[in-house]
């Protein structure tokens, strides 16, 4: 079993509910479906976004997600992430003053499920071009083998997405959301909170690499994402604009480059790379 730092939860009862279905047969039986609760993210004195997630890791979910919004600047110094259970919410307190009123007036309705968002101009805090940092062959079909086979919730209930944080060949951090957005953000909450450097770091999610999961891993720095998943043509053209390197459509051997592919070391056989257990293959689709 892959060691993560944090991993899946897919046996805590809070993520998940029992319920009665009955099946093509007509027979009754009970099912786990994933839990959807509302988080409102406040910054200082003012209220930011109402978030629809699973509930895990809601500091990390603020943080990262004010970070991505380039609403927390690399600069500022958070003081307090305070997480009230009860009332569904989570302030971030920094040393800086801030006022977004203009900023979240213009906002972006993206094509992530469960309604991602993006507030202001959403290229203006891009940076100008990501470390060039290699991405072996070896490390992609090693990683996708560990991922695909841990416990998760998706495995326990589906409907839910993972992204996982990487360094070369070992899985990191995995965390998973109704929203892929939502599970971007966590990991780089966590990174932020954490102080870690994603210069070195492969980012991999289940979800389609659209504008704002390139947009997302290029604010956090990192300089390789892949995926399941297909792409998106503005997605494709945002990575070559930022210099990530772009993966998607692993399936066993198989995958697609479309960004980066100078930085790829071609030292994997993919003759050597067996199918998928059907169990723990994704549809991919979103």
């Amino acid at each position: 079993m892959t060691d993560f730092l944090i991993g899946p939860r897919p046996y805590d009862p809070r993520l998940t509910r029992s319920v009665t279905s009955v099946d093509h047969e007509g027979l009754r039986r009970e099912v786990k479906v994933v839990e959807e609760r509302p988080l409102t993210i406040f910054l200082n004195s003012q209220e930011i976004v109402t978030a629809m997630t699973i509930g895990d890791h809601p500091e990390y979910l603020a943080v990262g997600y004010l970070t991505n919004q380039n609403m927390l600047l690399a600069t500022d110094e958070i003081t307090d992430v305070d997480y009230d259970q009860e009332l569904e919410t989570v302030v971030v307190r920094t040393t800086r003053q801030t006022d977004y009123e203009d900023k979240l007036k213009k906002k972006t309705r993206t094509s992530g499920c469960a309604v991602g968002t993006v507030f202001g101009d959403m290229m203006e805090a891009l940076p100008a071009d990501l470390p060039a940092t290699e991405l072996r062959i070896s490390w992609l079909y090693a990683l996708a083998k560990q991922i695909n086979t841990a416990p998760s919730l998706y495995l326990e209930a589906g409907a839910i997405h993972g992204t996982v944080l990487c360094h070369q060949d070992r899985p990191l951090v995995y965390m998973e959301d109704v929203g892929r957005h939502n599970a971007v953000d966590k990991i780089a909450g966590w990174m932020r909170m954490e102080g870690v450097s994603a210069s070195d770091k492969i980012l991999y999610t289940t979800g389609r690499l659209t504008s704002e999961m390139v947009i997302k891993t290029a604010m956090m720095g990192v300089p390789a994402l892949a995926s399941r998943s297909g792409f998106t043509a503005w997605g494709v053209e945002i990575a070559r604009q930022v210099g990530l390197t772009l993966i998607g459509r692993m399936r066993g051997a198989r995958f697609v480059c479309l960004s980066g592919e100078d930085r790829l070391i071609w030292d994997g056989d993919p003759k050597a790379v067996g199918d998928e257990d059907k169990r723990h293959r994704r549809k991919g689709a979103d």
